[in-house]
């Protein structure tokens, strides 16, 4: 399944999150970074649902 991810700079750093997946959420000090980041947060938010 493929989620759409949101980046915003922050003040220090990047964030992320997914419109579909309430609570999911990473951070990173770079775009790369954070998306990497993401995608690990969205295997592990999956996994708790089920």
């Amino acid at each position: 399944m493929r989620y759409s991810i949101v980046v915003e700079k922050a003040e220090n750093n990047y964030s992320a999150h997914v419109l579909d997946l309430p609570g999911c959420v990473a951070t990173g000090n770079t775009v790369e970074e954070t998306e990497r980041e993401m995608r690990e947060a969205i295997e592990f938010h999956i996994e708790g649902l089920n």
